[in-house]
């Protein structure tokens, strides 16, 4: 293997950073160009009112080997906080329990055939290892012949509408596998659910993976957009930005891929085709600070014909803030959607009448900050059989690698699948 390649990384997110933490930590020198003003992507922390968290939430399994593998080699480990943490289902204007047999069969609303069909297919999900026979099955369909049309209408369709919209019907059913059993499989119990969170928030982690990567020569460089990636022979030549050309031996690009075409325009047609053909969500998540608790729960499911939310994550209630709560509110839709443009306060006023609903002893007085982010390309939209559709991450073109969320399928995205990607990647990237 050659040693002390020269390799820039496009993008410094949960991906970009596994990717030049292995390369400096194998004697490699990455340098990571990053548009933003920190690192860390969808993971990236902010100051809300005095308090430093996460502009979208993030919380950790049982099962994010990857992540906890990162955390024990940076002497993280001792930070990392397991919770047992509750759901619920508002649904028919009541606030219900959800997330354990029990709940599911004293939930109002649905009859006992219609809970037995949903318990034994989300059982039967968290047993099953085989994804492949799932990867050209339609989701909605699936979930349909499995649970019946009274739990499908009661338990799923909204969560299905309110991401998804018009693309809810052409999905893959091994996405929506992966993500059931990894919720299933983050238990303590049958009764139990354990999520975890790092004292700090994500921004321990990041910290942690940035001081690494300068530790062992490699450089992190915010503000510094790569424009385009300059390819001369079949070969990576270098990275262009607003200072100028910069060679490099060799480019791996973790920036969400429809950015790619704008990258990388001097791709052959048929893969610049495969990129644009590519479909994303987008997100417009909200995040609120209460004087009060909402509800005891970390997630809460939502079925109410008058909000258009699939549901709501009270990240308090997984980490302890003192007196104060937070809530994020994420509404999802595609970034075509004419609600993606509308105003921030838009979402504001929909957030606050919602939480008022659900608590009705929340006044205005409760709300102590409030704040919408946005992010184009939030969610890859993956239909049956999408794995085909995506061009290699090894592209044909020497010293090349791009890959972002959606080459972890039928995962969905998460820190720890992204670490466990963005570090093969790097291995592959630096033997080639």
């Amino acid at each position: 293997m050659t040693t002390g390649q020269r390799i820039a990384v496009l993008g410094a997110g949960p991906m970009g950073l596994a990717v030049a933490y292995q390369l400096a930590r194998d004697g490699h020198r990455p340098v990571v160009f990053e548009a933003d003003d920190r690192v860390g992507g969808m993971t990236a922390m902010f100051d809300f009112a005095g308090l430093t968290i996460e502009r979208y939430y993030h919380f950790h399994c049982l099962s994010d080997h990857a992540f906890l593998k990162v955390l024990d080699e940076l002497g993280l480990a001792g930070k990392m906080r397991w919770v047992e943490t509750k759901m619920g289902y508002w649904y028919q204007r009541q606030l219900q329990p959800w997330g354990n047999p029990v709940a599911l069969l004293k939930f109002r609303g649905l009859s006992l055939v219609a809970k037995f069909r949903y318990g034994l297919h989300a059982f039967l999900c968290t047993k099953r290892t085989d994804w492949k026979p799932l990867d050209h099955v339609e989701a909605t369909g699936w979930i349909r012949r499995w649970v019946g049309e009274e739990a499908w209408e009661v338990l799923w369709r909204r969560l299905f509408d309110y991401k998804f919209y018009d693309k809810a019907h052409n999905l893959s059913a091994a996405w929506i596998w992966s993500r059931i059993r990894r919720i299933g499989r983050s238990r303590s119990s049958l009764m139990s659910e354990k999520l975890g969170h790092l004292e700090g928030g994500s921004q321990t982690l990041l910290q942690g993976l940035k001081d690494d990567i300068e530790k062992h020569g490699g450089e992190i460089r915010l503000r510094h957009p790569a424009k385009k990636v300059r390819l001369e022979g079949g070969a990576v030549a270098g990275v262009e930005t607003a200072e100028g050309f910069e060679a490099f031996d060799k480019v791996v690009s973790t920036v969400p891929l429809p950015f790619v075409p704008r990258l990388l325009p001097d791709l052959p047609e048929e893969l610049l085709e495969k990129y644009r053909a590519l479909q994303n969500i987008a997100v417009v998540c909200v995040i609120a600070k209460l004087r009060r608790q909402v509800t005891p729960n970390f997630w809460l499911n939502v079925n109410d014909p008058e909000m258009d939310i699939p549901g709501l994550v009270e990240y308090s209630n997984l980490r302890p803030l003192g007196d104060e709560h937070v809530v994020y509110v994420p509404f999802y839709m595609p970034g075509e959607h004419p609600k993606f443009a509308e105003p921030d306060q838009a979402f504001l006023d929909k957030v606050k009448h919602y939480l008022k609903t659900i608590q009705p002893a929340l006044t205005d007085d409760d709300f102590l900050a409030m704040r919408a982010s946005r992010y184009r390309y939030a969610q890859p939209v993956c239909p049956p059989g999408f794995l085909d559709t995506l061009p290699p991450f090894e592209l044909p073109v020497r010293g090349l690698w791009v890959a972002d969320t959606s080459y972890y399928y039928p995962e969905d995205r998460g820190i720890s699948e992204s670490i466990d990607f963005g570090r093969m990647m790097a291995r592959k990237a630096a033997a080639a």
